[in-house]
């Protein structure tokens, strides 16, 4: 937050806790907009802005909130609609038809669910309203499914009771099908190509795009995230139809006032645009990469379209041509034997360019107690590098691993 131009002149304040906010056990909406609330009030100076960067629903929290308190910020209904995975297909069908994959809405709680699915095998089911690939998976025949099925219905409640909070306060367009709501999922058509996200902006109902990510993948159906890159090697033909695509549907969303970011997949053989997602925040896993290799944490965008002034955003003031954020994951249980000590992560940081490591295990933890992870793998660290090229930067990440003091037992962790 500090990196953005006019820091010196702001306050940065949080606004609940990480814990209430992130991955928490369950999201008591109510609670969370009364305590948001005492805490605006009782603040002795002017409040002017509310951003964030956290998913759900941290992006409808600032929506409400920003209404109640006459601040800039986009429509409640809108962020929901964007948030929803079927009521913004159904947006982007009518939108972009050529990028949207085919899909349907099912109702996991009808007994007969499996039975009214029309996609033929594969594709993917997901809960229409969730994040970082929870409750999402890839279904190759009917034992998949009904394996998802009541794995969903299990689990969907945690998203499914408060975007039913947020939709009481809400005012939808009259097209919007209201009663597929987040106890709903989606099934969608398999797509692939090469991954990236478009990072942009809508300010007094003016669409643009700053920066496009590359985004990699590994894992069992190429479901996990392995690295993010900045900037995006795709062609500028490439990058130019993604730029105009994201414009008209943020735009055909009603969405303004707010940052974004949205996920494409281009298929090289086919020089097709597919539409993967779209996210009504800037993405915190990529603030360190514009960080450094733009001087400046895209953070400085949100801040700027909060305060009603136009971004003049990216620049080339970074310390490094291009940087990545790794993605080090497991794909099968484990216990955690051995992690760096403060003074070993240290070390390998000040050895690398634009190095940080960030560990989500400690010693003796059990990789499936991790919170929020997908139905593939565990992600055990995140580590940012920053190199000359793409080339440096797989080969310095393939030299840190080799250092990296990190050990599991998976035999200790089998049933």
């Amino acid at each position: 937050m500090q990196s953005v131009r006019g820091a010196e002149d702001y306050e940065f304040h949080g606004l609940l806790s990480y814990d209430q906010v992130v991955h928490p056990s369950h999201y008591p909406i109510a609670d969370m907009l009364a305590g948001a609330r005492r805490q605006l009030d009782a603040f002795p100076g002017s409040v002017d802005a509310i951003i964030g960067h956290w998913d759900f629903p941290t992006p409808p929290l600032i929506a409400q909130l920003c209404a109640e308190y006459g601040l800039r910020g986009p429509s409640l209904a809108s962020v929901l609609i964007a948030e929803h995975k079927y009521w913004c297909r159904r947006v982007q069908a009518r939108t972009m038809p050529e990028c949207t994959p085919a899909f349907e809405a099912v109702n996991p709680g009808d007994n007969a669910a499996a039975d009214r699915i029309t996609l033929a095998y594969p594709f993917w089911l997901k809960p229409t309203v969730a994040f970082s690939s929870q409750l999402a998976f890839f279904i190759g025949d009917r034992a998949q499914l009904d394996h998802a099925l009541a794995a969903i219905r299990r689990g969907i409640g945690l998203f499914g009771e408060p975007f039913e909070v947020f939709c009481q306060a809400a005012s939808f367009p009259a097209d919007v099908p209201v009663e597929r709501d987040a106890w709903w999922c989606i099934a969608e058509a398999v797509i692939g190509g090469e991954q990236c996200t478009a990072e942009g902006y809508v300010y007094r109902g003016e669409a643009a795009v700053y920066a496009i990510v590359d985004s990699h993948r590994e894992g069992v159906h190429g479901s996990c995230f392995s690295r993010y890159q900045l900037p995006s090697s795709l062609p500028e033909r490439v990058k130019g139809r993604i730029s105009d695509a994201s414009v008209r549907l943020v735009q055909a969303l009603g969405l303004d006032n707010t940052a974004f970011n949205i996920e494409f997949f281009w298929d090289s053989q086919t020089d097709r645009l597919w539409l993967l997602e779209v996210n009504v925040r800037l993405s915190k896993s990529h603030s360190p990469l514009f960080l450094d290799v733009m001087g400046a944490s895209q953070h400085e965008v949100a801040i700027d379209i909060a305060l009603g002034k136009r971004p003049a955003f990216p620049r080339r003031e970074g310390r490094c041509p291009m940087a990545a954020k790794f993605m080090l994951r497991r794909h099968r249980d484990a216990i955690v034997t051995r992690v760096p000590t403060h003074d070993e992560l240290a070390d390998l940081e000040a050895r690398y360019p634009g190095a940080m490591i960030q560990l989500a295990v400690h010693e003796g933890m059990r990789l499936s107690e991790l919170p929020g992870q997908d139905a593939y793998s565990y992600e055990v660290a995140v580590i940012f590098l920053g190199g000359e090229d793409a080339a440096a930067l797989e080969a310095n990440y393939a030299r840190l691993l080799k250092e990296l003091p990190l050990a599991f037992d998976e035999e200790a962790a089998a049933p």
